[in-house]
């Protein structure tokens, strides 16, 4: 078991991304992230994972340009997406990524390249079909059209139609389209070779936004392809539907498997082995009298009927026992993440709540479910005091490590359950991390960090923000789950609807006052922070108290009228907020008690949010400034909702824990060299 390493050794860990099992059952492939020769990036690469848990990983792929989206093919061979140069192809454009396919023995090679890209990858019955983007237009003209475009230095995008961007990127002017070749991939100079996939049917003409971002399947026998669609509504509006396409009969195909004027049908969608039903989610439009909700949606292909499953559960991950008499689900439960099992032996008209059965009864919170021919399933596992691992998860429950590229660390503190009542009386619980040798001699200091979302839970392993990074420094970190948060049934969540502040913030306080109750930690020297929604409470809890001696607040949203018009899914904050100028974004918006914040803050934001842009936090910014409040910016003109890049992720942890260091523990004010 490695140390817990400081914080450049950190960012250099490698991470476990994805886990895929091929169909025999036989073998793991993963696809794990980590730091680049230069240090500068982050790279990717596919890895093997031995069954035997005393086996080693070990590395299939290596390439500058890194691999990812790996899908197993029926025959056992595995398809992925890389921008990694053809030596076979001469001047090869090496600037978009391409689809690769690589052999159980053998080397890669490239069969599919598009002008535009290919995004995503699904194989089954002897036809694959892949995702890419494709500028309008004349599909023989396309390449010559793109050089054009870039020779004249045009980025221009002419809209007509809403949305723009998502999270990081813009949208348009390529669209995503859905590409279909009804042949087998294999070795040598076979429908596997190269560019066999380059005249794949485009599937989907013309489908303006309707793909982006979107989740498809095909079913067992290679004939349909599932997957979501977005249709738009009148006045910026829209919804989601669940669509398939026909593989033979091609464009115009498509019929309707799933659709409601007041649902959103999305991913993941996964088909069952026998081709008989697709699992996806539906989640229910909210307004701002009635909360969201997402629920397990199962939908009979061959009669539209569908039904939801499970009950309460909200689904992260889906997958089909190789019986179809069952799904595996992995939903937010109280904390953890477990996985359940949701038998299909009654019919789909009856209830089937009765049929779910926990399988996992650990802490762990797991993804990327990988059902086994022997009845077991491959998962990773991930939870807050764990990186997230390959496992074998028994019939029974019983769960085994698998060799993994992560190591373990030996982690600097303890992980222990806390719980609180609120006014209302419901039960608040979260986690709380204590630093190695905190006790009633030596307390430590205090950090309440509030999670994103809103909707969310304090469940999994974070790279991005680590509490064990901060108790390394010697501090108690409380994860708490207050209104809103999911895995606590739909009433946790309509606790906070429409309540966002006053509600969570009394939840907060609530669990916040039970921790400091402990001698182990001192409860004057205290700090709060948050990001995303986290942050957005973060700053309501600076406009509402000044019992912290400082906030560190990211990614946040601070005038909520201002933000629900620049993000880049306006129309669903609208439907809990309301049009601009409603009561409920003034009453809700954190800027209108800038006069009561006296506490020190630390603001941080990325240009390339979209999700909360930057003039939240530039707004922020200048009006702490212009009040006089004690308060430093650090801006990432580069980073997104999140911070990715290592050297970023090394300047935010430095600061941040330098700005604490002055205002919580007295040490004078050292700017960090990371951002020198």
């Amino acid at each position: 078991m490695s140390q817990f390493p400081d914080i450049r050794d950190y960012v250099a860990l490698p991470r476990v991304v994805s886990l895929r099992l091929s169909p025999d059952g036989t073998r793991l492939v993963s696809v794990v992230q980590s730091l680049n020769p230069d240090g500068k990036s982050y790279g990717t690469a596919l890895w093997e994972i031995p069954l035997d848990p005393d086996a080693t990983p070990y590395r299939l792929t290596r390439s500058a340009k890194g691999e990812a989206g790996a899908q197993f093919a029926p025959g056992g061979e595995l398809l992925f997406v890389s921008r990694r140069p053809d030596a076979t192809v001469k001047d090869g454009d090496e600037e978009v990524p391409a689809l690769w396919l690589l052999p159980e023995r053998g080397e890669p090679r490239r069969i599919a390249t598009r002008p535009g890209g290919i995004g995503g990858v699904r194989a089954a019955g002897g036809t694959v079909v892949y995702a890419a983007q494709v500028l309008p237009g004349d599909a023989a003209t396309e390449e010559e059209r793109r050089k054009a475009r870039k020779d004249a230095g045009i980025s221009a995008i002419l809209h007509e139609s809403y949305p723009i961007r998502y999270w990081d990127h813009d949208l348009g002017p390529a669209e995503t389209r859905l590409f279909a070749a009804a042949a087998a991939v294999g070795d040598g100079d076979g429908p596997g070779a190269e560019g066999a996939l380059d005249d794949a049917a485009d599937l989907t003409p013309e489908p303006g936004r309707a793909l982006d971002n979107a989740d498809f399947a095909l079913t067992p026998d290679g004939s349909t392809v599932i997957t979501t669609w977005r249709v738009p509504l009148p006045n910026g509006e829209s919804r989601y539907e669940l669509a398939a396409f026909d593989v033979a009969a091609g464009p115009g195909s498509r019929r309707t498997l799933a659709a409601s004027e007041s649902h959103d049908f999305g991913g993941p969608v996964v088909v069952s082995p026998d081709g008989r039903f697709v699992a996806c989610t539906r989640e229910r439009h909210a307004t701002e009298e009635v909360s969201s909700s997402a629920e397990l949606w199962v939908v009979d292909l061959a009669t539209g009927e569908g039904r939801a499953l499970g009950g309460e559960l909200l689904p992260v991950a889906v997958a089909w026992a190789p019986s179809s008499e069952a799904l595996f689900v992995a939903a937010d439960h109280l904390g953890r993440r477990p996985v359940f099992r949701i038998s299909l032996d009654v019919s789909l008209d009856s209830s089937l709540d009765s049929s779910v059965e926990r399988l996992t009864s650990d802490d762990g919170a797991y993804n990327d479910l990988c059902p086994a021919p022997d009845g077991s399933v491959y998962a990773l596992r991930g939870a807050v005091d764990s990186p997230p691992r390959p496992v074998r998860i028994s019939p029974d429950g019983s769960v085994t490590d698998l060799p993994s590229p992560t190591p373990a660390l030996d982690l600097p503190g303890t992980l222990t359950e806390v719980s609180a009542v609120a006014d209302d009386g419901t039960d608040i619980r979260g986690w709380l991390v204590l630093p190695a040798g905190a006790s009633a001699e030596s307390p430590a200091p205090f950090l309440l960090w509030i999670h994103g979302g809103p909707l969310g839970s304090w469940n999994d392993w974070s790279w991005r923000w680590n509490p064990w990074i901060m108790a390394k420094n010697g501090y108690a970190v409380l994860l708490p789950d207050p209104c809103l948060s999911t895995g606590y049934g739909q009433a946790m969540i309509d606790r906070g609807w429409g309540e966002w502040g006053p509600v969570t913030h009394g939840d907060l306080m609530a669990i916040t006052d039970e921790c400091l109750k402990r001698p182990d930690i001192d409860d004057q020297r205290i700090a709060a922070m948050g990001g995303s929604f986290g942050g957005y409470m973060a700053n309501w809890v600076a406009g509402h108290t000044d019992r912290f001696k400082a906030i560190v607040t990211h990614a946040s949203l601070w005038n909520l009228d201002q933000f629900a018009g620049t993000t880049d899914a306006s129309m669903y904050w609208q439907r809990e907020f309301g049009r601009p100028g409603s009561d409920r974004l003034t009453r809700l918006s954190p800027h209108h008690s800038l006069d009561k914040i006296t506490t020190p803050m630390l603001v941080i934001h990325g240009d390339k949010d979209y999700r909360v842009p930057i003039g939240e936090g530039l707004r922020l910014w200048w009006d702490l400034q212009r009040s006089g409040v004690e308060s430093k910016f650090l801006y990432f003109p580069d980073e997104n909702h999140w911070v990715l890049n290592p050297g970023n992720a090394v300047a935010w942890y430095e600061t941040v824990l330098a700005f604490l260091a002055h205002h919580v523990l007295g040490a004078p004010w050292t700017r960090p060299t990371s951002t020198a």
